[in-house]
């Protein structure tokens, strides 16, 4: 984390990594390289600093600078880190506050005034969102997207690349499964399985999405 005047490449150049880009030169990153999969699309906040990413081309670049993934959805993240073979920088809005006992690991954004308490284990390439609580003694696994203002109460699990939606409250050691999504709003009571669909409040179960494969 966070060396005055450090370069950093950014893989994304959607709407996400504008909040990325925001949170890295607000503790000094320079953002000296953003590539992308679909380099042409307009919505580009810098169209003209984006580079081709990996589908189109066989001899991406890989050495230099860390990167930082600037891709909300889960998916694509856990993809990508897989296929970007080098190393990933963390970074974590000075309005943050972060407990001195919890771990933060590699890829992992931490946004404006998120909270994270004592004890508390965030995988690799997390995102904890805008205003987001995560309380003392969690555990939250690689490729998970704690949104705006959701609230996880203490010794809560959350698994592999789920999501957890805005101003969702968690209640205390529950935990939820792998690749689940947490409707916005949704208060969860108990215990999730992988792969489910949970909104409302009390949380209910509205489907299971469909399981990640080796092919993806």
């Amino acid at each position: 984390m966070g060396e005055q005047n450090k370069s950093i490449r950014l893989y994304g150049a959607g709407g996400h990594s504008q909040v990325i880009k925001d949170v890295a030169e607000s503790i000094g990153y320079d953002i000296v390289e953003i590539f992308d999969d679909y380099p042409h699309n307009t919505t580009h906040w810098n169209p003209k600093m984006v580079k081709p990413g990996l589908l189109e081309r066989s001899d991406f670049h890989y050495k230099g600078h860390p990167f930082i993934i600037a891709i909300g959805d889960n998916r694509t993240r856990a993809l990508l880190s897989k296929k970007i073979k080098s190393a990933f920088e963390t970074v974590v809005h000075p309005s943050a506050i972060v407990s001195k006992s919890s771990t933060i690991g590699d890829g992992t954004v931490v946004y404006a005034g998120a909270i994270i308490q004592p004890n508390t284990t965030i995988g690799q390439h997390v995102i904890i969102n805008t205003s987001a609580s995560v309380d003392h003694d969690n555990c939250i696994a690689d490729f998970v997207h704690i949104a705006p203002k959701a609230a996880l109460t203490g010794h809560v699990e959350v698994g592999e690349g789920s999501f957890i939606g805005a101003g969702s409250v968690v209640i205390p050691k529950v935990k939820i499964g792998k690749w689940c999504t947490i409707g916005a709003g949704t208060v969860v009571i108990k215990d999730v399985p992988d792969y489910a669909v949970v909104v409302g409040n009390p949380g209910r179960i509205i489907k299971y999405q469909k399981p990640i494969t080796s092919n993806e």
